[in-house]
């Protein structure tokens, strides 16, 4: 899963980041050769539209992973909306802005299965057993749970919040998800699953590994900064050019893009993150090198990086924008798309559920 609660980088022990390395490597070599019997588990909250972040940062790499036959299932994951803020919103809304993003990429219905946190009874209920196999201290002591907190500016931490990491364990193993596309800021998440399947394994299941240990599939793509190249893409900062903008409303955005007072144009993400911002999203949607494109642009200063960062985007936008309008034309369509996708998430979550109680030994 790729939005978490926050944008936060928490600290991770060297030796935990290397292994997740290490494992990651090997699933690549994996899906090279034969993906088969992975099962990708990804998603994200609905708190609206996507923006390019999202999509250079995790999108196109799930279609990737889809298209290289990788079993996609995608969460929406709107009961996490209410992990760190008391107001709502228009949840409705929000959930088919982001499913008319995930379509309009290329995530394929008939390939991937799509859902709501909400309307999967028993994927939540597997939240009871799982909290009996973690302590308030392991809790208390997740970095990324921390971290979330202080983002979110409170003192006191809410039962929600606390127990976040199970709920997205929840998430990833009642479908037996072995594959979670992450960030390094999502790999404390990771482990906690990690412990939580093999705990109930040895606990519950006899030792049978119901369970899988599921493995981080490390993001290889670049971190896509805000327009004012400081902080990651937010709504609420924005700091973001949406998937859903047109031609024109992405070059306004681009031209107020902060940048520097050197015409010399070079690609330097230590020194000049901002101009260094801009040249990775004209690589990404070019396929060139952002020292290419610095090279070519030379000593033309910020304002012709900008409009070739506009022109380029827009270009490879394009397509996913069209496809886009069409399918907000057909909002029946996107509704059934999702209720098909709860109903496979809905049968697969009561078998899991069912077998663990059999487990558990409270099958009556």
């Amino acid at each position: 899963m790729t939005d978490t609660v926050a944008d936060v980088t928490p600290e991770i022990a060297p030796s935990s980041y290397d292994a997740a390395q290490r494992r990651s490597d090997a699933i690549w070599q994996k899906i090279e050769s034969d993906p088969s019997g992975l099962r990708m588990l990804t998603g994200d909250r609905p708190t609206g539209a996507l923006h390019i972040g999202h999509y250079f940062g995790s999108l196109r790499n799930r279609v990737r992973l889809q298209q290289a036959g990788v079993e996609t299932w995608v969460i929406v994951a709107d009961y996490q909306v209410i992990t760190d803020r008391e107001i709502l919103g228009d949840i409705q809304g929000s959930v088919r802005e982001l499913l008319t993003d995930y379509l309009a990429v290329g995530i394929d219905p008939e390939r991937a299965t799509i859902f709501t946190h909400s309307a999967v009874p028993a994927l939540n209920q597997l939240m009871l057993p799982f909290l009996s196999l973690v302590t308030q201290p392991e809790l208390e002591r997740n970095p990324t749970v921390k971290a979330e907190l202080a983002a979110a500016g409170k003192s006191a931490m809410g039962g929600l919040m606390l127990t976040y990491p199970v709920h997205q364990a929840a998430d990833i193993l009642f479908c037996h998800g072995n594959l979670v596309p992450v960030g390094k800021d999502q790999l404390p998440h990771i482990e906690q699953t990690r412990v939580i399947a093999r705990r109930f394994n040895e606990r519950y299941a006899g030792g049978e590994e119901y369970f899988p240990e599921p493995d981080a599939l490390l993001s290889e793509s670049p971190t896509i900064l805000g327009l004012d190249g400081e902080n990651k893409m937010s709504k609420s900062l924005g700091n973001t050019v949406m998937l859903r903008m047109d031609e024109a409303e992405t070059l306004k955005k681009i031209k107020k893009a902060k940048t520097d007072a050197d015409r010399q144009i070079t690609y330097d993400p230590e020194d000049r993150p901002e101009v260094a911002n801009l040249l990775t999203i004209a690589a990404q949607s070019t396929g060139r090198t952002p020292e290419d494109i610095a090279e070519e642009i030379g000593d033309r200063g910020a304002g012709t990086l900008k409009i070739f960062t506009a022109e380029a985007l827009n270009a490879h936008l394009a397509p996913l924008r069209a496809r886009r309008a069409e399918l907000e034309q057909d909002p029946g369509y996107l509704m059934q798309v999702l209720r098909t996708g709860n109903e496979r998430a809905n049968a697969e979550a009561d078998e899991t559920l069912q077998r663990v109680r059999e487990f558990m030994g409270m099958v009556y």
